[in-house]
């Protein structure tokens, strides 16, 4: 990069400011899209037990949670139209030289948009008009549209750290194939990492709020409901999580050695290299870390004496930012960790006693277990982006040189900080005027619903 001290000063200006608004961006919006994405599955489980055994809580636990989807659902198309916005904004070093190979998922993303929010008025409004089994069947779009809504932005995601479906010549891209670009050699394992993320983040998120009321006594059927079906749900995509995650990783040895090796804190390359817990890199040594020999290896590669990658093997100019990739990383897991043993202790107890744990520390834990999700999911991402780091396009273009050099981006970062406050805001007094509604115990009308008695 050449030019002069105050075009290089912007530049390092404009950098600074547009990875901090993507962050925040991301930061924001990856909630609400897991909440796209696997509460409108929870809604259906819980309105399926609702029709098939009569249950009048089942059906107003799914006409409650399908009123908190809307709201989520309004939020979460504001902050991804912003984010669809920032991508050309503040990234024209991507956006222009491959748009053509990455253009498809976008477009059949805002499909897939457009599917789930026309179904989504359907089922609101069709509680007192629409027979039972085909305001039933409404859900079934609004689910399938938050699976494919998902894949195409995740392959977009998955193709900045495995670019493929196109060839460079003289400097320029030829033989675009947009369909290769989307089901690159990261999509799959990614995809179903982020999946399954999202049935934990909601499935933990909901049942958290009813663990909160059952420790201020309220142990009706619509509660033990509310608390048992999403917990259910998140306690089962958890071990799926932890082996899709294993996978996930030892896939970047190969494919992303600068990011494996940061997220495990590995400065030298060898054999036997031990787990590292804790620490950081000081000056090409880890330092404050408790290590466990050989685990790293056995991890990694199955085998004690595998060898693994370190950052010995990267030029400096070339690593990601260590200490943070790795204590994201450390954070992810343990919080993961921690909420497979909850689930462990709640499908022992009902394994045991077909009932939920009576302990008061499982329903504090469980009261805490929805944020303890969210801040693994947000910790993950950290992991993914930053740990591909220089790069925006993995071994291809430098984040750096795909920034604009247009002014004003330190005042689109304030301004975007200001929107998602205000978002923010509206979202937890929406909820709130909801959850006050929701305490009036309002019955469900429909046409086909129990009686109330």
């Amino acid at each position: 990069m050449t030019g002069t001290p105050a075009a290089l000063a912007t530049l390092d200006l404009n950098l600074l400011a547009a990875r901090n608004q993507m962050a925040v961006s991301l930061g924001f919006h990856i909630v609400f899209a897991a909440l796209g994405v696997a509460l409108p599955a929870i809604t259906a489980i819980a309105h399926w037990l609702g029709l098939r055994h009569g249950d009048l809580a089942a059906l107003t636990l799914a006409k409650r949670w399908s009123k908190a989807m809307a709201l989520l659902f309004a939020v979460g198309a504001v902050s991804g139209t912003i984010l669809s916005f920032e991508m050309g904004m503040l990234w024209p070093g991507l956006m222009g030289p491959y748009g053509e190979v990455m253009g498809l998922p976008f477009a059949l993303e805002g499909i897939s948009f457009f599917l789930e929010a026309i179904f989504i008025g359907i089922y609101l409004y069709g509680w007192t008009r629409l027979p039972a089994r085909l305001h039933f069947a409404s859900l079934l779009p609004i689910i399938a549209a938050g699976f494919a809504g998902s894949f195409f932005i995740l392959s977009v995601n998955a193709w900045m750290n495995a670019p493929a479906g196109f060839r460079i010549v003289a400097g320029e891209i030829v033989d675009v194939d947009p369909w290769a670009a989307m089901f690159n050699s990261a999509v799959a394992v990614q995809y179903l990492h982020m999946l399954l993320a999202a049935y934990m983040v909601v499935g933990f998120l909901v049942a958290s709020v009813y663990a909160v009321g059952r420790l201020r006594g309220r142990n009706d059927r619509l509660h033990r409901l509310g608390f048992l079906i999403p917990f259910t749900v998140a306690a089962i995509a958890t071990p799926l999580q932890i082996g899709v995650g294993d996978l996930a990783a030892r896939r970047l040895i190969t494919a992303q050695p600068s990011k494996f090796a940061a997220m495990e804190l590995i400065a030298e390359t060898g054999t036997r290299v031990p787990l590292t817990l804790g620490g950081v890199l000081r000056n090409g040594e880890v330092v404050g870390a408790v290590e466990l020999p050989a685990m790293a290896s056995l991890l990694g590669t199955h085998r004690l004496d595998g060898e693994l990658p370190g950052l010995d093997q990267v030029p400096a100019g070339d690593q990601p930012p260590v200490n943070l990739v790795h204590g994201a990383f450390q954070l992810m897991v343990g919080l993961g960790f921690g909420l497979l043993g909850l689930s462990a202790i709640f499908a022992w107890t009902w394994w045991r006693r077909r009932r939920a744990p009576e302990s008061v520390w499982f329903w504090r834990a469980a009261s805490v277990a929805g944020v303890a999700a969210v801040i693994a999911l947000e910790a993950g991402w950290i992991t993914t982006e930053v740990g591909r780091q220089p790069w925006i396009v993995f071994g291809l273009v430098r984040t750096r040189d795909a920034v604009t050099a247009a002014d004003g981006i330190l005042w689109s970062l304030v301004a975007i900080v200001v929107v998602y406050l205000g978002l923010a805001g509206a979202t937890a007094l929406g909820l709130r005027r909801l959850a006050r509604s929701f305490r009036a115990d309002q019955p469900v009308p429909t046409p086909y619903g129990p009686p109330e008695s």
